[in-house]
C-alpha cells in the first residue's frame, strides 16, 4: 500500500518572549521528511513541547510530514531563504550545501549511538553548526538519532556483497553513499526520498537501506521481505532554523531554542535506545521480515566501502577532519591517499 501524502499539520503551541522586539504570536512551519511515527517526527514534536513549556507559548508550531513541504533537500533552500523556519532532514540531504558535514556520512565511521552522540555534541558538532551557518543559511539546533542504515531487499538474504549481484538499490542523491555501494560492485539508483516506497512497490528497484525505525513508520516491510543487519552509515537528522529568522529572534528566544534543540536532542537519543529492539522484534514477528547477519562480522563490507574515504577528503575539508573524528572516537587516523 503506498503510503498518502496527505496533510496531516499537528500545531502545537510553542514560545512566548518577544520574538523581534515584540510579543505577538506568530507560526511556524517545521517541514519533516519522514512520516509520523519516525525518529524526525518524535525529535520536532519533543522541541516543540519544549518550546512550548519554557515560553508559556506564544508561537504554534506546526510540524509537516512525509515531505509535504517538498524535498528534504529543497527545505535547505526554503529556510536559506527565509521561506520555512525549521526542517527535520537526513545528514546526506544537508551535505550538497555544507560538504564538510560529509565526515558524518562516511562509510564506517559512526558504527553506534555512542559514536553519533560523540561527534554531534562539542567541539566537532560546534564546528558543523558553524559551516551550515557559513555554507547554507541555516543553523542546527539539534539531531535525531535514528540508527544504523539497514540495507532491506525484496528479492533475497544478502550476507556479503557479492550477494547484491543483480539487485538495483535505491540510495539517496549523495555521492559518498553511491560511491559505497559502487565499491560493493553494483551500481545504485539515487532517488529521491518521495519516490522511493513507489519504486519499491512497482519494482523500479529492488532494494534501499534505512533505520529499523524508518522501515516501520514508512511500512517498507509492505514492500521488501529482507533486512541486512548491516551499519554501513549511521543515521542522523539535524533540525535545522533559518539563520534569518534566528537572527531576528530576541537573545532571551534564542537562549531558548537553543535549550530547547538540546533537550530534544537527549531526548532522541533515549528514544532510539528504547525503540529499536522491539521494532526489530516486529518487523519480524509481525510484518515477516527476514534479517541476515553480515557474513564474517561485515568485514568484507567495511574493507570494501572504507577505500573510498581518499576520494572524499578533499570535501569533507581534509583528511585532518576525518582524522580528528576518529581519535575523538579512540580510532586510529585514516589512511593516507
Amino acid at each position: 500500500m503506498r503510503i498518502q501524502n496527505l496533510i496531516i499539520p499537528v500545531a502545537v503551541s510553542a514560545a512566548g518572549l518577544a520574538l523581534s522586539g515584540n510579543a505577538m504570536a506568530e507560526t511556524w512551519k517545521m517541514a519533516l521528511g519522514d512520516a509520523a511515527g519516525g525518529t524526525q517526527y518524535e525529535l520536532g514534536s519533543t522541541f516543540a513541547d519544549l518550546v512550548e513549556e519554557k515560553t508559556d507559548g506564544e508561537v504554534t508550531v506546526e510540524l509537516f510530514p512525509n515531505g509535504q513541504l517538498g524535498s528534504e533537500q529543497d527545505t535547505v533552500n526554503s529556510a536559506s531563504m527565509g521561506l520555512l523556519d525549521l526542517s527535520v532532514l537526513a545528514i546526506n540531504n544537508i551535505t550538497p550545501f555544507s560538504p564538510t558535514v560529509g565526515v558524518m556520512t562516511l562509510p564506517y565511521v559512526i558504527q553506534g549511538p555512542e559514536d553519533a552522540r560523540t561527534l554531534t555534541q562539542g567541539a566537532i558538532g560546534e564546528e558543523l553548526t558553524e559551516n551550515t551557518i557559513r555554507d547554507a543559511g541555516v543553523r542546527i539546533l539539534g539531531w535525531a538519532y535514528s540508527g544504523c542504515r539497514r540495507l532491506t531487499n525484496s528479492a533475497r538474504p544478502v550476507a556479503e556483497p557479492a550477494d547484491l549481484d543483480g539487485l538495483n538499490i535505491r540510495v539517496p542523491k549523495n555521492e559518498i553513499m553511491i560511491s559505497s555501494y559502487q565499491a560493493w560492485g553494483v551500481n545504485p539508483s539515487p532517488l529521491a526520498w518521495s519516490e522511493t516506497f513507489t519504486a519499491l512497490q512497482q519494482g523500479v528497484v529492488d532494494g534501499q537501506d534505512n533505520p529499523y525505525i524508518t522501515i516501520d513508520a514508512m511500512k517498507f516491510y509492505e514492500v521488501q521481505d529482507h533486512v541486512t543487519d548491516s551499519c554501513y552509515v549511521f543515521s542522523m537528522e539535524p533540525l535545522i532554523i533559518s539563520e534569518g529568522k534566528f537572527q531576528s529572534l530576541s537573545p532571551e528566544m534564542q537562549e531558548l531554542v537553543l535549550e530547547a534543540g538540546q533537550e530534544a536532542t537527549s531526548h532522541s537519543y533515549d528514544y532510539l535506545l528504547a525503540t529499536e529492539s522491539d521494532i526489530k522484534r516486529r518487523l519480524v514477528e509481525e510484518h515477516g521480515m527476514e534479517i541476515t547477519q553480515p557474513a564474517n562480522n561485515e568485514q568484507e563490507w567495511i574493507d570494501k566501502a572504507t577505500s573510498i574515504w581518499p576520494d572524499f577528503y578533499d570535501s569533507i575539508g581534509g583528511k585532518e577532519k576525518l582524522d580528528a573524528d576518529l581519535a575523538a572516537l579512540g580510532r586510529d587516523p585514516a589512511p593516507a591517499e
